[in-house]
């Protein structure tokens, strides 16, 4: 029956992880999955999220199915979160928001939406971009394309190739922008180029399309969701999809949420509509107890309090992490410029490692990198950054 099923090559970075695990070597550093680690290399449990799971549990009654478009005390908070209480954009009815399984969610089920109502619609992603990125919105059904966007030589952004491809885009055209915290490359847009970026996406009538999966990981909570408000306040209609897994670490509770800003508030009330319909399709409605954790944590100010302190602390450490790296290289290999390491942002950086150099670190060293030359920083810390670095400069110099 099932004989012309094909073998599932696997996901780059999920395989990479898999086989980290089965490294018996004690000294293996894992570099390559996605995940805040904190100074011990263990996942943290966020003392806010702990103190908001206790009050969630001691007032937990039945737990019946959620609306298609998940808790509304969720919803309020995320978008509060996103665009500000104040927003004259969420004032006049046109943002609605849903919850979603994961940001990667989120991503399906507007990828789904697009094709359904935009089907000759162009995916424009930037190059590289996420893995996952091209298959979620391929799987959809939609033609995905690349824009330029990362400068190998300098290890800085394309932003006068990006913005002349945009404005050579076809009309309609969906662009998938990072809002902040590049992934895979840490390199970020500046406010200015967000400016400059804006009148682009509206002459020629593009549909954006953020996903901000790093809140608070590069300058602070509001100062991350810079894109989200200017392009809200320009009057531009967008989608944006956002995550909790690493501001919260709640990675294996998949809280997301989808919002998308529409011209008017009538339109928004069909959007919302049609969106049910599309999680209906799929998975009829988000679960209930993370997303409930993210609620309380938003909602109760001595909460939140903690939490964006304790995103401060997470930010600061991965800084850290930067800042020790390109010290130890810079003494390595004097000959060498390692500053990109402190000008990307967020989690991610891209090394300038080729895949031979990725294997020979895998192989010699135990250090895991994707072999596109992706880190995660969030997997360095005071126990291994020396011996990174000293392996990275092995197979560079």
């Amino acid at each position: 029956m099932f004989q012309h099923v094909e073998a599932y090559p696997g996901d780059p970075i999920l395989s990479l992880n898999e086989a980290f695990g089965k490294d018996p070597r004690p000294d293996k550093i894992n570099l390559s999955i996605g995940i805040y680690f904190d100074d011990a290399g263990k996942i943290p449990m966020l003392p806010s999220v702990r103190a908001a799971e206790h009050k969630v549990v001691a007032e937990a009654g039945a737990r019946p199915y959620l609306p298609m478009e998940g808790a509304a005390n969720f919803r309020t908070a995320v978008q509060q979160l996103l665009f500000g209480a104040d927003n004259a954009a969420v004032k006049a009815g046109r943002v609605v928001t849903i919850q979603t399984v994961g940001s990667s969610g989120g991503l399906k089920v507007g990828g789904d939406f697009i094709k359904r109502y935009f089907p000759t619609s162009t995916m424009l992603i930037s190059d590289p971009s996420w893995d996952n990125h091209r298959a979620v919105f391929e799987g959809s059904g939609l033609s995905v394309k690349t824009y330029p966007y990362y400068d190998a030589a300098t290890g800085g952004l394309r932003f006068d190739a990006m913005l002349e491809a945009l404005k050579q885009a076809e009309k309609k055209s969906v662009v998938l922008l990072h809002a902040c915290c590049h992934n895979p490359t840490g390199v970020d847009l500046t406010k200015a180029q967000w400016q400059q970026l804006v009148p682009v996406l509206r002459e020629r009538e593009l549909l954006p399309f953020l996903d901000l999966a790093y809140q608070g990981y590069v300058d602070g909570i509001v100062e991350d969701a810079y894109a989200v408000r200017l392009l809200a306040d320009a009057g531009l209609s967008f989608f944006v999809a956002n995550s909790f897994s690493k501001s919260m670490s709640l990675y294996g509770e998949r809280c997301g949420a989808l919002s998308i800003v529409c011209p008017d508030a009538a339109q928004a009330v069909n959007v919302l509509g049609q969106m049910k319909a599309t999680i209906r399709r799929n998975y009829s409605n988000p679960p209930l107890h993370g997303g409930q954790l993210v609620a309380r944590v938003l909602s109760d100010p001595e909460l939140r309090t903690m939490w964006e302190a304790e995103v401060v602390a997470m930010r600061d450490r991965i800084q850290a992490m930067r800042r020790k790296l390109h010290e130890v290289l810079s003494a390595k290999l004097p000959g060498r410029d390692f500053s990109y390491f402190l000008t990307q942002r967020g989690m991610f950086s891209y090394t300038g490692l080729s895949p031979e150099q990725c294997d020979r670190l895998k192989e010699e060293f135990g250090v895991y990198l994707v072999r596109s030359g992706r880190m995660c920083v969030a997997g360095l810390n005071t126990g291994n950054v020396e011996a990174t670095a000293n392996a990275m400069a092995a197979v560079l110099g």
